[in-house]
């Protein structure tokens, strides 16, 4: 069994050609990849021998396995992203008639976790976090973009500095989920932390190529940066801020809805803010804020 190619190759180009955003497709294929690591320590030696035992006995594994990053055990929420690139997997295996593997877990006792969300103080240090060189002026951009106004992960990575209306106050979304445009508000605080990412630090990036690209975040390489890359700058900050949890771009999201609503926000308000098509995917928050 050539576990190597499986997963690197074929099952990377599956997920993208159905269209999986790009860090779902980067970390399934790593947890998969560590699910075959596991299986190294064990008999199983062909894809037809695996079976729901032993998702089940590795799904039993991850509950005992110790953090390699931080102390303690693994979280609810890496141990559910685990059984589900596996049973992404098990898809793949199906439909392309590799082999048929069936996942039946009951993990609804742990699916009931609530999402990670910041303190209000944990947001500050974050903030206190960031440099102020280039790439720390670039880094609390960020920060204002998905905490600030509340953006998904890809709509932040699809902005053009264009979509920035200083005068407006308001951020064009021109990519949000299912093809939905809107217009977000920021504060006067988002406004000066972009206007600063964009007539200093953006402009230095600049003057590294003879190029002008669209792109509102720019790498070092003056290229349209990408999920990898700013969640790579966003652990850095949460290193630095000696910040315990689990945290993500999406982290940030949940996290100013939150505080939203602690705020007295309505929940149509917010609702409105995020860009959800309905109440219910907002009502979500709604406990969290009390809690």
């Amino acid at each position: 069994m050539d576990i190597q190619v499986i997963i690197q190759n074929d099952f990377e180009k599956w997920l993208n050609a159905i269209g999986y955003a790009e860090s779902t497709v980067y970390a399934s294929v790593n947890y998969v990849r560590d699910f075959f690591v596991w299986l190294e320590k064990t008999p199983i030696k062909e894809l037809s021998q695996i079976n729901n035992q032993v998702i089940k006995t590795y799904y039993d594994y991850l509950q005992t396995r110790r953090n390699k990053t931080k102390s303690g055990s693994l979280s609810n929420n890496y141990i559910i992203s685990n059984i589900n690139a596996l049973k992404r997997f098990c898809k793949y295996l199906q439909v392309t008639g590799k082999a048929s593997i069936e996942i039946d877990l009951p993990l609804q006792a742990i699916t009931t976790e609530t999402k990670t969300i910041l303190t209000k103080s944990e947001v500050k240090v974050l903030y206190k976090a960031c440099e102020n060189d280039i790439l720390g002026i670039r880094d609390r951009a960020i920060l204002s973009v998905y905490y600030g106004c509340g953006l998904r992960r890809s709509e932040g990575i699809a902005l053009n500095v264009s979509d920035i209306l200083l005068r407006e106050k308001r951020i064009y979304v021109r990519k949000g989920k299912n093809y939905r445009e809107r217009y977000v508000p920021m504060t006067e605080a988002v406004k000066e932390d972009l206007e600063n990412y964009i007539f200093v630090a953006r402009e230095k990036i600049l003057s590294f190529k003879n190029i002008k690209p669209e792109a509102l975040f720019l790498s070092i390489r003056v290229q349209r940066m990408h999920g990898n890359s700013l969640i790579i700058r966003l652990q850095q900050l949460v290193s630095k801020a000696r910040i315990e949890k689990e945290i993500g771009l999406h982290t940030l999201r949940h996290s100013i809805a939150t505080h939203l609503l602690q705020s007295g926000m309505t929940l149509e308000e917010v609702s409105q803010f995020l860009g959800h098509a309905s109440l219910e995917s907002t009502q979500i928050y709604t406990h969290l804020a009390y809690e």
